[in-house]
């Protein structure tokens, strides 16, 4: 039976709603420190103040806006230093994904890898960049979920999204190389190779760590960074 409650409607705006925010975010249209003032919100989505406030609240937890008192709210500022902590994480992270993909490779995964693969080619090749920025994630997401652990799928999706504004800023200069990354990390899971999928995978981070940092004017604090 379908949900026609109010309450049932009402969660699905504010989802829309927060869905919404947050791709403006991403993509840069909300530039960080911009404030967001509720009722030009609602007028430009055209919903009521209620289900912007709430997804500002969501959006808040999630570290993408601030909100202070008497101040508002305001796209949060992600600081180099945030972004090297990120990808610390995320070379933990997923080159453990990209480990148990190769372990637990399967037929379908590999179809899904290819698919979003080939979607991310063509964005690439036409210049969408934010189409390259939902694929890069969209691509990050199916390792994780070809490697089948539950755990690790908690941990994925609020990390890529942080990841995803991050590349969003570089996406111009890192789309062609990550695709091909993408591509030899997608190979290396389809053999069956779990520490070359995870050196790949680790390797990858890595060169995204480098691209951030050089747009951002900074050095590595690492030789091997």
């Amino acid at each position: 039976m379908t949900d026609m409650t109010l309450g049932g409607a009402h969660q699905t705006l504010r989802d829309e709603v927060t869905a919404e925010l947050r791709r403006r975010i991403l993509s840069g249209e909300f530039a960080q420190g911009e404030r967001l003032v509720e009722d030009r919100l609602a007028v430009a989505l055209g919903v009521s103040r209620n289900p912007v406030r709430e997804s500002i609240r969501v959006l808040a937890a999630e570290g993408f806006i601030q909100v202070a008192p008497r101040l508002g709210a305001t796209v949060a500022r992600l600081s180099a230093e945030e972004g090297e902590e990120l990808f610390d994480v995320r070379m933990a992270v997923e080159g453990l994904a990209a480990r148990l993909a190769a372990r637990k490779r399967s037929p379908a995964a590999a179809k899904r890898l290819r698919h979003v693969l080939e979607q991310a080619k063509d964005a690439v090749d036409s210049g969408r960049l934010e189409d390259v920025a939902d694929l890069n994630t969209a691509f990050h997401l199916a390792v994780g979920e070809a490697a089948g652990n539950s755990y690790l799928a908690l941990m994925m999706k609020p990390m890529l999204q942080r990841a995803q504004w991050i590349f969003s800023q570089t996406a111009a200069a890192r789309g062609p190389h990550s695709w091909q990354e993408h591509l030899s990390l997608c190979e290396a899971i389809e053999a069956g190779d779990e520490d070359e999928a995870q050196a790949r995978a680790v390797a990858h981070v890595a060169a995204a760590r480098r691209s951030f940092l050089a747009a951002a004017g900074r050095k590595p604090k690492h030789p091997n960074d």
